[in-house]
């Protein structure tokens, strides 16, 4: 026994956790990262083909051989004190950048499902916009520049693209997985004409991960029952509709909802750049734009070109993304005159306006003349349904309306059937008059539209499950 003011030895228990704890600094960190993906990429285990596709179970096995080779990385280099947490975060952030989308993936499902659009600006920063928010905020993770670089060079690289200082701008697409069935849609722009800190410009915008339901719009207050029952019976009555709204006002979301009316025994064709859309029927055929190759022959293939192939498929009813120059309105609209019902979207925030620029851009991309522009887009359109956000940043339909027939003065006219008050609530003002030819009687309701084709369903269910099943877990590449 010590006598007075003798030290007590220290327990074990206190030697371990007064020991200062060793950090990873960022050039440990790197060596690290670089000894561990050189070892698993000479791994037989691993070939480079099944890191670009793993399965699940390669994943798993994946995962668990690289913690190994972390820590065996961390105690070679004589960090034996390095706190166990942080070295399974760094194995964690190793797997992320060998097996996945590196940072990517902490902000997409299944770790996040509340964001729509993500964006990296010059300077490094990542931007988020999340459901129902019309602003971006930004995030709390900052990857360095070799991470972001070697995601996107392997996102390109898979879909044999690349951006260089010769082709700055590529357009490219987040592939679907099972935990993000719906994919997104990639817009990159390269350093070189980005100034800021070396970082590229990128934005990714999310697709839908599954059929938009009707139920959801009328959840979400963008539009009332009875608006939705009338839009029910434009769609089943093959009245042509154009869908308007500014940038992210929903447009896409409220075509995707009003193709759930179309009847499934219909042969729809969808023409997109890029395949956005998610229509939960039997047969559907999408047409996907694509830009001319880089420094190639390849051809571009437009959205005109899609409408004029979809005219030879047979087509029930059309689909066109998104009118963006006047080549793919003058084939759509030349559709539409011929019999083919169908609907897209375009850029106006009201409907004056899109008679405006689409007939501008008519002139300007085929010559025709204004008038004439103007009597086809009265000819072609039946109705027009505007979308956009209220002041309290909502989405609402704002409006509908129909078109008439014959010009005014040389001004397409509008019939206004219902009218937003701007207090959540809609006023209905009148009924549609325009006809196209004969059409079957059409219920009141929208859930009874609906319901016209839920026996006929359950005859196309192994058609419709192949098809859920490639969007739950689409096939490599």
């Amino acid at each position: 026994m010590q006598g007075n003011g003798s030290t007590q030895p220290a327990s074990v228990l206190e030697l371990l956790t007064s020991a200062p704890q060793a950090r990873l600094d960022a050039q440990a960190r790197s060596d690290i990262i670089a000894e561990v993906a050189a070892g698993l990429r000479t791994d037989r285990e691993f070939p480079i083909e099944v890191l670009r596709s793993p399965s699940e179970a390669d994943r798993q096995r994946a995962v668990i051989r690289i913690g190994q080779l972390t820590g065996q990385a961390v105690r070679r280099r004589s960090l034996s004190g390095v706190d166990y947490i942080e070295e399974q975060q760094l194995a964690a952030e190793i797997a992320r950048r060998l097996l996945g989308l590196g940072f990517l993936d902490l902000l997409l499902p299944p770790t996040r499902t509340d964001v729509v659009e993500i964006a990296i600006d010059p300077f490094g920063t990542i931007w988020l916009k999340r459901k129902g928010v019309r602003e971006f905020e930004p995030a709390d993770i900052s990857p360095d520049l070799v991470e972001v670089d070697t995601v996107f060079s392997n996102l390109l690289g898979a879909q044999l693209k690349a951006a260089s200082e010769a082709n700055p701008s590529v357009n490219a697409k987040l592939p679907r997985t099972r935990h993000i069935p719906g994919g997104g849609r990639i817009k990159y722009i390269h350093s070189v004409i980005t100034p800021g800190l070396g970082y590229p410009s990128i934005n990714i915008r999310l697709f839908e991960p599954a059929p938009v339901r009707p139920e959801r719009l009328l959840e979400w207050g963008m539009l009332d029952e009875p608006t939705l029952d009338l839009l029910a019976q434009l769609v089943r009555g093959n009245r042509r509709g154009f869908i308007c709204g500014g940038t992210a006002s929903g447009k896409t979301t409220m075509l995707s909802m009003l193709c759930n009316f179309l009847p499934v025994q219909h042969r729809i064709v969808t023409i997109e750049d890029p395949q956005e859309i998610w229509i939960d029927n039997p047969h559907v055929v999408t047409l996907e734009a694509r830009p001319a190759g880089a420094a190639s022959e390849l051809k571009p293939y437009l959205l005109r070109d899609g409408v004029d192939d979809a005219m030879r498929l047979t087509p029930d009813y059309l689909v066109v993304g998104e009118v963006r120059d006047g080549l793919a309105a003058q084939a759509l609209f030349r559709a539409m005159m011929s019999d083919h019902p169908g609907m897209s979207t375009f850029h106006a925030e009201s409907p004056e306006l899109a008679v405006e620029r689409v007939a501008l851009l008519l002139e300007a991309d085929t010559n025709t003349r204004e008038r004439a522009a103007r009597k086809m887009f009265a000819s072609a359109v039946d109705w027009l349904l505007q979308v956009g956000f209220d002041h309290d940043g909502q989405r609402r339909v704002f409006g509908l309306v129909e078109v008439t027939e014959r010009l005014r003065d040389g001004d397409v006219q509008f019939r206004r059937l219902v009218h937003y008050d701007g207090s959540g609530h809609w006023k209905h003002l009148a009924k549609p008059e325009r006809q196209r030819g004969y059409a079957a009687p059409v219920p009141e309701r929208w859930r009874d539209v609906l319901a016209l084709d839920a026996a006929e369903r359950d005859k196309f269910r192994l058609v419709m499950e192949r098809r859920s099943a490639f969007h739950r877990s689409p096939p490599p590449g």
